[in-house]
């Protein structure tokens, strides 16, 4: 196996499993309602839909950057879109999107050059071997953070 096909592999754990750090991103939106992902049952922290459309949002970037877009900064609507319709359609819409973005960024990493890994994305200060690693590492953080969404959605409706 080549370390394009182990980060490929990465990245495919951290979505749908198995992770060795625990539930894969599927696993933890597996059971979540249009409403439970627009609640916001910590104040001041994104919803579950936030979550996912940013998630969405970094691994497009992370595939576009393979394919050689340059580093640039992002708008806060960019980086964090905004939830315009919290519909069970724009639910499942936004579950494919992920699913779509997910998908395209393993095919794009399982494409390029392995002797490119090395070096350093255009505009950025780090390489393309950190930018796949923190793609993982990114979905893996967020997937926490839904499940801490999760939980407090049920202890709030456990105490109403």
């Amino acid at each position: 196996m080549t370390e394009l096909e182990r980060i490929a592999d990465q990245v495919k754990r951290a979505y749908e499993g198995p992770a060795w750090s625990g539930p894969s991103l599927l696993d933890v939106l597996k059971d979540v309602s249009p409403k439970q992902a627009a609640a916001k049952p910590i104040p001041g922290a994104h919803s579950i839909w936030e979550l996912v459309a940013h998630i969405t949002v970094w691994e497009q970037v992370a595939m576009r950057r393979l394919q050689g877009e340059p580093y640039r900064e992002y708008a806060p609507h960019e980086d964090w879109p905004p939830v315009q319709e919290t519909s069970d359609t724009a639910w499942s819409g936004l579950l494919g999107r992920l699913h779509t973005s997910n998908l395209a960024l393993r095919t794009a990493i399982k494409e390029f050059e392995q002797s490119r890994l090395g070096t350093v994305v255009p505009g950025a200060d780090y390489s393309y071997y950190v930018l796949l690693h923190g793609a993982v590492q990114h979905d893996l953080y967020h997937a926490g953070q839904i499940a801490l969404l999760k939980k407090a959605q049920a202890e709030r409706t456990v105490s109403a």
